[in-house]
């Protein structure tokens, strides 16, 4: 009698660890789509029993752990929220439904001379204080992707502010051959002019960086294997806009760390909780996206919070990334409210930093902000002062912008450059997990900074040469040797691509592009410097400082060989090609010869290459856009 209980009561024991190994280690799959049947990428999957999160992939797929009692909660900006039951469900297919805004008539022409007072795109499902159900219950026009950020806001009030750009132009060897620029790793432009073509608007001319749209995507490039912590790689080959001329792309790959092998982090989230930021795009996107980092934090993290309003505040101390979830209640604690002063919350976010400074750690703020500062410091050259002033302190700087129509990328741009640091624009939920979760370590881990480049080009087989975009990280010449002078930072695993347009000794449209100027008064010398016979083409210097050095490192490689056909150069090199050509379309580039946007979409089409996360058919999509916007445009002139 006494051995059958024992065995009824292992029984029971077994089956109680069955149940609950069931409840606890299930997996629950499904595709997330569109009311038309169309995959939703970048969509947040969030349980409210385990707060476990997941985002679904390119074509909609997700996995996420669950509980038998389970509730799951799918969110994506622009799109109403579903909370499903899981009950005893392995497989839930979600569709969402837009939750969009209308407008009485469609008019689509370029940017600032909209017709229509009033421009509307997709508005998230998330509540805000004060936005009633009334202003989002309405639809969007047809042509428009309902499912992408945007917000309602006055045209005729749009204060958004770009920094002028004035294309570099063709520089005559001879005269000019050294090439000096610093790298730049941030990736603002493509995505916010992402935002302008979703929402139906050709972006400004400014907001156009060619060097920004071309460092967005990620490159098959070679792990360094030396000493250095990037390699560097150059290709020449036929360019695709002129038949005339060739295409010089240089590669750069930043040494890929494993999360668990990268130093521990202090860093301060500085979040603008002006009133700025109320709307759907601005703060509720913002906590959404630091949720996802905070879920990626290793306990030997550290995050401090401060933001600023009217005036600035710190909500929370110092505190390790075992504690997640009291750091997710102070962000989930944040509302929108008053005016902003950003300079104070800089200052606030700097006296942190260095109050918790841990040598040999990621001392890094983390700015989150439409960059509309109207309260104390405010202007662009009060910010740069400010933060070229703290650079030296060893803390580096993340910017994150967020919205629309108040937007003010210069501030942003000269914020991170000046604060040894890197800038991203969220424009939703899929743009932060690549940003803060896929590639955490490039975007929040520097690997060296004051990264400087100088190209020496053979005045014998190179007759002139243009440098595509990089116009606001242009050097002088001696400032490649001067360890003094600040440059770009390279994060771990981060690819930079740099393009020139050559001009070839013997091309037979020289002439159109190569200046001449009048015979010198005073220096009847022309031959100032005798050309030495090489077979090479170009010589690349780089300088780079370890993230805690103050002396700069020299690397140099010379190119030399055959100039590849365009057809038969490498994916890289054709999808790196199509960027700079889809960027001096969106530009009115005077230097963009005979492309037009069918041949970019070719290009790019042929380049591809491998896509997993789909990033590069998302531009194809987009040049078609921009096509389209570009004929409607025309043809109202």
């Amino acid at each position: 009698m006494m051995m059958k209980k024992k065995a009824l009561l292992l029984v029971a024991v077994l089956a109680l660890v069955t149940v609950n190994i069931h409840a606890v280690g299930r997996i629950v799959n499904g595709i997330v789509s569109d009311e038309q049947g169309a995959a939703i990428p970048g969509v947040s999957i969030i349980s409210k029993m385990t707060n476990q999160s997941a985002i679904s992939d390119v074509d909609g797929n997700y996995s996420i752990e669950v509980t038998e009692n389970d509730i799951l909660r799918f969110a994506f900006i622009g799109m109403e929220s579903q909370e499903i039951e899981v009950k005893n469900q392995t497989v839930i297919n979600v569709v969402l439904k837009a939750d969009v805004c209308e407008m009485e008539e469609v008019v689509v022409v370029g940017y600032g001379t909209q017709k229509k007072s009033v421009l509307c795109g997709a508005v998230s499902g998330i509540k805000i204080r004060g936005v009633g159900r009334a202003s989002r219950d309405k639809r969007a026009p047809k042509h428009q992707a309902a499912y992408f950020v945007s917000d309602c806001y006055d045209a005729d009030f749009n204060t958004e502010a770009y920094a002028s750009l004035s294309e570099n132009g063709y520089k005559q060897t001879t005269k000019n051959p050294l090439s000096t620029f610093s790298v730049d790793v941030d990736r603002a432009s493509y995505t916010n002019i992402r935002r302008f073509l979703n929402n139906g608007q050709l972006p400004p001319q400014d907001a156009v960086r060619v060097e920004e749209m071309i460092n967005y995507f990620n490159y098959d490039y070679a792990q360094p294997e030396g000493e250095h912590p990037f390699s560097v790689k150059p290709q020449l080959a036929e360019c695709p806009w002129n038949g005339e001329h060739y295409l010089l792309k240089v590669g750069l790959k930043g040494r890929e760390i494993e999360k668990e092998n990268l130093p521990p982090s202090n860093m301060v989230f500085l979040i603008d909780v002006s009133g700025s930021m109320s709307s759907s795009n601005k703060l509720p996107l913002l906590k959404s996206s630091f949720r996802l980092l905070v879920n990626e934090l290793r306990d030997e993290d550290y995050v401090s919070i401060v933001v600023y309003a009217g005036a600035a505040g710190v909500v929370l101390e110092p505190t390790s990334g075992k504690d997640k979830k009291e750091i997710l209640e102070a962000l989930d604690n944040l509302e929108a409210g008053g005016s902003t002063a950003g300079g104070a919350g800089l200052k606030l976010a700097y006296k942190l930093a260095k109050e918790n400074y841990q040598k040999h750690a990621n001392n890094r703020i983390i700015l989150a902000t439409d960059g509309d500062f109207n309260v104390g410091i405010s202007s662009n050259e009060a910010m740069e002062d400010l933060v070229a002033k703290e650079r030296e302190s060893g803390i580096f700087m993340t910017v994150l912008g967020f919205g629309m129509g108040n937007y003010k990328d210069d501030r942003m741009e000269i914020i991170a450059d000046k604060g040894n640091g890197n800038y991203a624009y969220i424009d939703n939920l899929q743009e932060a997990q690549k940003t803060l979760v896929s590639e955490f370590g490039g975007t929040l881990f520097t690997i060296a900074k004051d990264v400087k480049f100088q190209i020496e080009f053979n005045p014998a087989k190179i007759m002139a040469y243009r440098l595509i975009g990089y116009e606001n990280r242009l050097l002088n010449d001696e400032d490649f040797n001067d360890d003094k002078k600040d440059a770009g930072e390279i994060g771990a695993g981060h690819t930079v691509t740099a393009l020139y347009e050559i001009i070839p000794v013997g091309a037979k449209d020289s002439q159109q592009w190569v200046k001449t100027v009048d015979e010198l008064k005073y220096q009847k010398d022309k031959e100032s410097r005798k050309i030495v016979a090489s077979e090479e083409w170009l010589t690349i210097k780089l300088r780079y400082k370890q993230p805690d050095s103050s002396k700069s490192i020299l690397m140099e490689q010379a190119l030399s060989g055959k100039v590849q056909q365009f057809a038969k150069a490498d994916d890289d090199f054709k999808f790196a090609a199509s960027v700079a050509a889809f960027g001096m379309l969106l530009s009115d580039s005077e230097y963009k010869g005979s492309v037009d946007y069918d041949e970019v979409k070719e290009m790019a089409t042929k380049g591809r290459g491998n896509d997993a996360d789909g990033f590069k058919a998302e531009m194809v999509r987009l040049i078609e856009i921009a096509e389209s916007l570009n004929a409607r445009f025309v043809s109202k002139d």
